[in-house]
């Protein structure tokens, strides 16, 4: 039996494919694989049941020396198809390309891909030990598939010679078996452990696999009755005498558990039993049937639903959550984590359940081990890990490895880091008595305080260009403890100090928790001097910080203290509000003389209209002097009608074409203007003008007003064409489009409605197309009354369950890129970024359900090629964009913003290069020459307007 259990596993699989289309391979593999199964002719029958007619028992009674034939044959097969017409050249590339593997993971351990294709060429050339090393390396840093394992367990199996080698093999199925719930690898195992039977304790050792095996998997319902099936045909196949009851009891418990093919068991169960069946085993038998009819329907919809079926598996765990079984629940994380390991989200509820349910030390570290192992890039993960080693008593060498592979993980963002920092400074703490003046773990307790300050300045702000921790939190911690904990007020003062030259000393809340630390734990000196500092530094809220310092001297200071301090917060608060009304005053000066700047440009505007006007007047009167002079000197000729048209009428009348016109030669009837171009097109200007209202925007109706803008210039009747799409959200009151002087259409307008909630469903018509251009809606505010008001309406921020597209082809519509995406998750929303014309940029955001869906498509997309185009997938985290820096002076009540154009009249130009040449160039006052540099903008800029300021603009006369 032994013998025939080492051939039973020594066909080698084929390697596995990912993806839906190899299930069908894969199934073949199985059933190559159990046909390979060596147990006596009842487990063999057992497995028939279980695998389908495609058992073929002619193969049962294959020897070891046959299997190992077998696993040359099937290895050569698998290895080296085509062997002989490869050659060299193929083995030699083989060979570079280990080379180049071995290399990228010496860089990048945690390149999973690298990983795979090194074992799987491992394996083709034959280097069973480098295979064995390359396996083990890879098992080290990530669980492996059950396709891995079970690739790998077929390798050592067949070449396992001896006992030691069998426990070599006994070894590796325990690790198998741990790092995800494999139904196939316990049956593997359970069968494998046969073949040992004739060694001393085997027969123990049997039974305590299948056991262990019923625990793990006996009750999916799918794929446990496998397990039950070959435990109990072993059973049945052993000469004892207590074999019967033992059976009856396998019969017994399987019959109480809810499980596919019921009913076939008990039909067997039936067959089998010489004495009729207890009424108790009918009884759970038939509760079990009810409680398979409840879990059915979940059931068929993980059938029915692609991988990795996550809302599937999420409906069935809140299922078993009302039920309240913990085995069953425990089952059902485990299943659903299978197809889901890169899920963060699932694995937190798994821990959590664990830790807060069941708390059972091996059961509970198992997972968080597993956990980081699968999502080391979750920080949450390791805090909880961390949390969970302290809480089970794992020794202080172990929590603070696991630190330090914490620290290795690569978190995505700086505040990840001071996170885990402060989850493990938390940890430290704890572990100290403080009771004592100084232990070991005090000092290490602050070693690692200094360690933790060090690591963010230099390592964290180094790859992210910033220390996430800016409020100085692990410090202020350290702070807290040195005074409270350790009764260490002058180094509590020092960190304080720290704290406050690292541009903290300006906010009023930084300096009230160094006071309340003093109060606390310090004197009323040191108290004193630090509100006085404040009183002094603290630039947001001086008036409340003022006040503090007052408070305290009432009750507590002698009458000198009080007149310091009335002194100093006087003195602070007169020069803060002369700062505030210089400001104000220059906002003021700066709103002057932009007013006077839109005067002189009125003015001038109407002179030249003026002396445009006066030497029109100049021309007609000449040109009448000269007509008279004609007359005079024509003798009594008859005018011509021509002329005598071009005098009485700027247009000749319908019908009527002069000689040698278009309309001439053409034939057609139309009117041809004679007037001279430029008293035609005033005339065409001044029709223009009279047609459009001139409404000045009213902004008392911000609320019901939407502001809609990036309309295309050629629109012919804006408000006819944008009514329709607008009347969908609500009774539209006006569309009062905006035109320049000359009548032209801007490319925006307002639209009023007649209720507010209307407005704000207009908004979800921002970025709809009108005639190829995407039209921007946004809410009418006055930035003159809120400046910090952003139109932009996408998050700026890191969004987990988002992803960044980019390289997409210009063509790819949304529809396209939405079924590519939905393979991955749901598939809230996708938005294709295009430019203001409309066109696309090849970006892309597309918004997944949660954080975890996003997190898979990133493993499965990033790189992947559509229509030639490599695309590129992240999560979503814009970079910070530059905001030029704010002026000190901030807007006083009654003046306008300001300036934002620091480029001219005419705005920036694309190349910034002057055409004037440079001997007639003169430096203007808006700007100064730096040395060696770019012209720099002066202060006294323009000032900024919103879009009804604009409107007011444009409107004005």
């Amino acid at each position: 039996m032994a013998t025939a259990a080492a051939a039973s596993a020594s066909e080698a699989e084929a390697e596995p494919k990912a993806g839906p289309e190899a299930e069908g391979e894969q199934d073949e593999a199985k059933a190559a694989r159990a046909r390979r199964k060596v147990l006596p002719r009842a487990v063999a029958a057992a497995t028939y049941k279980t695998m389908g007619p495609e058992w073929d028992q002619q193969e049962e009674g294959v020897s070891e020396s046959d299997g190992d034939e077998e696993y040359a044959m099937a290895s050569s097969a698998e290895s080296s198809p085509g062997e002989y017409e490869w050659g060299y050249d193929e083995e030699e590339k083989n060979q570079l390309e280990i080379e180049r593997l071995e290399e990228q993971l010496s860089i990048n351990v945690y390149d999973y891909n690298c990983h795979v294709d090194l074992i799987r060429l491992l394996r083709l050339e034959g280097e069973l030990t480098k295979v064995r090393m390359a396996r083990q390396k890879m098992s080290e840093i990530f669980p492996l598939t059950e396709e891995l394992w079970l690739e790998w367990l077929h390798d050592e199996i067949s070449m396992a010679m001896d006992g030691l080698d069998r426990e070599h093999v006994y070894d590796l199925f325990e690790r198998a078996v741990k790092d995800y719930i494999c139904p196939n690898i316990w049956l593997e195992y359970g069968q494998y452990s046969v073949g040992g039977i004739g060694q001393k304790g085997g027969l123990e050792k049997v039974r305590s696999v299948f056991e262990r095996a019923l625990s793990s998997v006996g009750l999916h319902m799918t794929k446990g009755l496998a397990i039950w099936e070959a435990y109990r045909e072993f059973e049945s196949a052993i000469v004892e005498a207590a074999r019967l009851e033992k059976v009856h009891s396998l019969f017994r418990r399987q019959l109480a558990i809810p499980l596919y093919d019921m009913e076939a068991t008990f039909a067997e169960y039936e067959e089998w039993s010489e004495d009729p069946i207890p009424e108790s085993v009918i009884q759970s038998y038939n509760k079990a049937l009810q409680q398979l009819e409840k879990y059915k329907p979940y059931e068929e919809a993980l059938l029915q639903a692609e991988a990795p079926r996550l809302a599937e598996y999420q409906a069935y765990i809140d299922f078993e959550m009302k039920i309240g079984d913990p085995a069953r629940i425990q089952l059902i994380f485990e299943r659903a984590l299978v197809e889901n390991c890169l899920v963060p989200d699932l694995w937190i509820r798994y821990s959590q359940y664990l830790d807060r349910q069941l708390k059972v030390k091996d059961l509970v570290l198992s997972a968080h081990s597993r956990a980081v192992r699968n999502c080391p890039w979750t920080v949450a993960l390791w805090s909880r890990y961390l949390l969970a080693l302290e809480r089970h008593g794992v020794e202080h060498r172990v929590i603070s490895v696991t630190f330090e592979k914490a620290l290795s993980a690569g978190f995505i963002q700086a505040t990840d880091y001071v996170e885990i920092w402060q989850a493990y400074l938390d940890y430290l703490r704890r572990r100290v008595d403080f009771k004592q003046d100084s232990s070991k773990e005090l000092e290490e307790l602050r070693s690692a305080f200094a360690r933790a300050l060090e690591y963010l300045k230099q390592e964290v702000e180094e790859r992210f260009s910033e220390s996430g921790d800016p409020s100085c939190l692990i410090m202020q911690n350290w702070a807290r403890i040195e005074a409270r904990l350790c009764n260490n007020m002058q180094k509590a003062r020092e960190l304080w100090d720290s704290i406050m030259t690292r541009g903290n000393a300006k906010f009023a809340n930084m300096w009230l928790e160094y006071y309340n630390l003093e109060r606390a734990h310090g004197d009323t000196q040191h108290c004193r001097k630090a509100l006085h500092r404040a009183v002094q530094c603290t630039s947001d809220y001086p008036e409340h910080v003022c006040e503090v310092l007052l408070t305290m001297e009432r009750t507590e200071g002698t009458l000198e203290d009080w007149d310091i301090a009335v002194q100093k917060t006087e003195t602070r608060l007169a020069r803060v509000n002369e700062q505030r009304i210089k400001a104000a005053e220059k906002e003021a000066a700066l709103a002057q003389q932009e007013e006077e700047k839109v005067e002189q440009r009125k003015r001038a505007r109407a002179e030249k209209k003026a002396l445009k006007k006066k030497k029109k007047t100049r021309g007609a009167d000449k040109h009448r002097a000269d007509e008279d002079d004609e007359k005079e000197w024509g003798d009594d000729e008859e005018e011509q009608p021509s002329k005598r048209r071009r005098v009485e009428n700027s247009v000749p009348p319908a019908g009527e074409a002069e000689p040698g016109s278009e309309a001439d030669f053409s034939g057609s009837s139309a009117p041809a203007a004679t007037e001279p171009p430029s008293e035609l097109k005033e005339v065409r200007v001044g029709a223009r003008r009279r047609d459009v209202p001139k409404v000045l925007h009213d902004s008392s109706k911000d609320g019901v007003t939407v502001f809609v803008s990036n309309l295309p210039y050629g629109l012919g009747e804006p408000a006819a064409t944008l009514r329709p799409l607008f009347e969908a959200c609500g009774d539209v009151v006006e569309v009062r489009p905006i035109f320049s002087n000359r009548g032209d259409f801007r490319g925006y307008c307002y639209v009023e409605f007649r209720e507010e909630a209307a407005a704000l469903q207009a908004l979800q018509l921002d970025r709809q197309s009108v005639e190829g251009r995407p039209m921007f809606v946004s809410p009418c505010v006055d930035k003159s009354k809120n400046p910090d008001f952003k139109v932009f309406r996408y998050s700026t921020a890191l969004e987990k369950h988002k992803l960044f597209v980019s390289g997409l082809p210009f063509s790819c519509t949304k529809e396209e890129l939405e079924e590519i995406c939905k393979a991955h998750g749901t598939v809230k929303d996708i938005r294709l970024v295009t430019n203001r014309a409309g066109k696309p940029k090849g970006l892309a955001y597309v918004e997944y359900e949660n954080e975890s869906q996003a997190s898979q498509a990133v493993l499965k997309m990033d790189g992947m090629t559509i229509r030639e185009n490599v695309i590129k997938v992240a999560i979503s985290n814009p970079p910070q964009r530059k905001v030029p820096e704010k002026l000190e002076a901030r807007k006083a009540p009654g003046s306008a913003l300001l300036p934002r154009q620091v480029y001219g009249a005419r705005g920036k130009g694309r190349t910034q290069l002057s055409l004037l040449p440079r001997a007639l160039q003169r430096p203007s006052a808006a700007t100064a020459q730096a040395e060696n540099g770019p012209a720099t903008p002066a202060t006294t800029e323009a000032p900024k307007m919103s879009n009804a300021d604009f409107a007011k603009l444009l409107l004005r006369k």
